[in-house]
Formats: C-alpha cells, structure tokens, sequence
C-alpha cells in the first residue's frame, strides 16, 4: 500500500525535474507540491505496472506543462540584449523574468547511484537550464524525459498522451535547438586547479582586492546581476563596476554553498550598524582554471531561505 510517506520520499527528484522545466525553484516547488496532490487523490488509480516514480514523473510533468501554457520564457540577463557599461541606469524587470538558481541539496535525490548523480548535477547547471527555456514545452519534457531520466521514447509518448513518431520529431528538433546553442560541458567534479581558483577568489573579494578578482576571469567572462538585465563582459569591464559602483560590497564575507550543480557563495555586505547583511547569491560557472561567469542573484530575502542562510551574520561570533 502507498502511503504519504512513500510519496515524499519522491519531492527531491521531482523537484530536480520541475526545476528543469520550469527553470524557477519557487515554481518547481508548488509544482511538486501540485503533483503530491494529484497523486494523494489518485492513489486508486495508480498501477503497479509501472514503478511509483515514473507515475509521479508524470503526473509532474503534466502540471509543469499546464504552468506553462500561462507564462512566459524565463531568462538569464545575456539573452536580453548586448553587453552593457558601467554607466547603464539599473532598472529592476519582475521576479519572474529570470532563471532562479537552485540549491544542490534541493533539487538532487539522495539516494541516486553515482553515476546517475553526475547526469542529473549537469542538468541543473545554469546554462542548461536556460538554454531548455528556448524549448517548446513538449520539446522540453520529451529532451528531459529521454536523456536526463533515461525513458524509452515508448514510454514518453505514453507519458504525454502522444505517438512514438511525435516524440522522435520533437527529440530532433530539441536536440538540434540545443547544439545551435553550443553548450560547454562543465567537469564532473572541480580540478585541484579549480579548487585553488576558488580559495583565490575568496580570498581576493574579502581583501576586495579589484585587479586580483580581475585576473581570475576569462577573457570573455560575464558578470550578472538578476534582477537587472544589465550584464558586463570581460575582466576590464567587470572591474571597472567592482571598483566604481560595486565598491559598496568592499567588506563582505562570503559563505560556500552549493546551486545549479556549481560552485557557490552567500556573499554577506558589511552593514552600517555592524556585522553583515545578506546581499547575493553567487553562482560561478568555470571554464579550465578561469571563472567564465559570475552570477549574483540578488533576490535574497526569496533565495537565502531556500538555501538555509540567514539573512543576517555576526562573523565575529565565528572566531
């Protein structure tokens, strides 16, 4: 007999799943919630023809296309228009134009092999999940069904309420839509150099020291900053902003974490009446032994929770 609790042993994987067709933890979460729901009352339905998972995989693939169908594509500021300057007016856009990033945690089942973990922490990486943003809804579960989850084409077409040959026509042009879009496959696993890379640059931004954060970016690198669709490119750029107008974070600490399957940082502001104040999340993207991009999502009092950071932090209490 199912229970609640079989259920819910389930919320991690679904949860990757939404969050990859969604492209937004808030929305991947009231969708897995949305699923337990359906599930819960069609409990009398369920056939043990096919495992607990796959039906719930189903089931959430349903919600996630029926959100779909009532908003737009999310995006990351550099599918929004050119690099920007220093001297560009920030103008927030709403919360809901952006990929939001994703805790490792939250969105990575627990119990899944090695292997399988490694498919999965690709496909939650940021440019990933943009570039399925791009992706007719179909298109998207059918890609994600087939080559993340490993499900024959037999049972995606079951899954969607189609036919085999719809499914291998939407896989054609979904992988061809992604190749256009030449994805750099990122590491299994960090490299001692980029181990080193990280220290560095944690060292570099307590120390605020401009021309070292510079020298560890690629020459092509990006800087972010969600909600504004103003985006810098390359080290003179980047650091032109961290020396100008980004010279407020000068005194902040950083805290590691993990999101998107990437390096990550909570990076604390120092506040006027003492300690730190949470100011963004820092998601680095590394490309050899250089960071390629450096996202700050700055949408705190939503992410910080979500990723169990405090808002606030006494770093003096650490001592």
């Amino acid at each position: 007999m199912v229970t609640a609790e079989h259920l819910e042993t389930h919320r991690g994987a679904l949860t990757g799943h939404c969050y990859r067709m969604l492209g937004s933890v808030a929305e991947a979460d009231d969708a897995v919630q949305e699923t337990m729901v359906r599930a819960w009352r069609s409990l009398d339905r369920f056939e043990a023809r096919a495992s607990l998972r796959t039906w719930l995989y189903r089931i959430a693939t349903r919600v996630c296309l029926d959100a779909l169908e009532a908003r737009s594509r999310r995006e990351r500021p550099m599918a929004l228009g050119p690099a920007g300057t220093v001297d560009d007016t920030l103008v927030p856009l709403p919360a809901e134009r952006w990929i939001e990033p994703i805790p490792d945690a939250h969105a990575l089942p627990g119990d899944a092999d090695p292997a399988a973990l490694v498919a999965l922490r690709q496909s939650i990486r940021l440019a990933f999940v943009a570039a399925l943003q791009h992706l007719p809804p179909k298109q998207r579960a059918a890609l994600l069904l087939t080559e993340v989850l490993g499900w024959s084409v037999a049972e995606v077409a079951e899954g969607l309420d189609t036919t085999v040959a719809a499914v291998n026509s939407a896989l054609q042009r979904a992988r061809a839509t992604l190749a256009a879009r030449a994805l750099e496959p990122a590491a299994d696993a960090l490299t001692d150099a980029q181990s080193t890379l990280l220290d560095r640059y944690v060292a570099a931004f307590e120390r605020y020291d401009v021309d070292a954060l510079a020298g560890l970016l690629h020459e092509d690198a990006t800087l972010s900053m969600p909600p504004f669709p103003l985006w810098l490119q390359g080290p003179a750029d980047i650091a032109a902003w961290l020396a100008g107008r980004g010279a407020g974070c000068r005194g902040s600490r950083l805290v590691p974490t993990a999101a998107c399957g990437s390096p990550a940082f909570a990076q604390y502001r120092a506040a006027a009446d003492g300690g730190h104040r949470a100011w963004a999340l820092l998601v680095l993207e590394l490309r050899g032994d250089r960071i390629a991009a450096w996202n700050a999502f700055l949408d705190v009092e939503a992410l910080f929770p979500r990723f169990g950071l405090p808002l606030a932090r006494n770093f003096a209490d650490d001592r």
